[in-house]
């Protein structure tokens, strides 16, 4: 069993990108639905204030940190997470590893000349990749998130990635998850837009420095400076009061 940790209260599993798709693999052969997120300063963040969504998170089978700031805030806190998987890099590792084992694979969200774009991306790059179905994300009202479900459930895939919006895709998979009985269903966030070259990843010393949201910024500065500057400050203080906690 994985360690686990718990910082600013959610559950945190402490494990590597291989120690990842190991258990990955293990959900593929289980045949059972596990739900997978990971966290960010600024998800955890957001879960501070958002009972639901914290509860979301503590129900996932497996949780991954994505961010230099939240390793190192573990580090200082006593809790050293052992790396960063980022969500992007886990979707690139599992989109391959699929292609070799034979896994199905259904991408959901984002528009639809995108999710197209991702698929026949892949499928060039990966020919034994088995494509179980694609879905944009563009749907209303409680009937056509039904159809979304059944067309899910009834591809019989065995990755399902969903790329919508935080919280709303956290919330889709924890009320769907059992129902559509996907062994391995992860939320990927952006990814479609990097995996299209529609938005450009930071150099790796940029990630490794832990700045890889700056020069996320500095593509998109009217759209994520909210986010940046002003919403994620709290992680400051939640980081204060984390360790307060642990010295009592």
């Amino acid at each position: 069993m994985n360690e686990r940790v718990t910082l600013f209260g959610c559950n945190i599993d402490n494990v590597s990108m291989e120690e990842t798709l190991a258990l990955v693999e293990g959900f593929v052969r289980a045949r059972r639905p596990h739900q997978h997120v990971v966290v960010n300063v600024d998800k955890l963040v957001k879960a501070s204030r958002d009972e639901d969504l914290r509860r979301i998170i503590n129900a996932c089978d497996l949780v991954n940190v994505d961010g230099m700031p939240v390793v190192w805030a573990s580090r200082l806190l006593g809790k050293p997470l052992k790396e960063r998987v980022a969500g992007i890099d886990l979707f690139e590792a599992l989109m391959g590893r699929a292609a070799d084992k034979g896994w199905r694979v259904f991408l959901l969200g984002a528009r639809p000349d995108v999710v197209r774009e991702v698929a026949a991306t892949y499928a060039r790059r990966y020919p034994g990749l088995v494509l179980a179905g694609v879905r944009d994300g563009y749907w209303q009202g409680e009937a056509a998130e039904a159809g979304v479900v059944r067309q899910v459930r009834d591809s019989r895939a065995d990755l399902l990635f969903v790329a919508i919006s935080s919280p709303r895709k956290e919330q889709f998979l924890g009320l769907y998850q059992a129902e559509m009985r996907i062994p391995f269903a992860m939320g990927v966030g952006g990814s479609f837009d990097v995996a299209t070259g529609r938005v450009k990843r930071a150099p790796a010393w940029m990630q490794a420095a832990g700045l890889e949201w700056f020069f996320r910024f500095l593509q998109e500065p009217r759209r994520m400076f909210r986010r940046y500057f002003i919403d994620d400050m709290a992680f400051i203080w939640l980081v204060i009061k984390e360790a307060a906690r642990t010295n009592e």
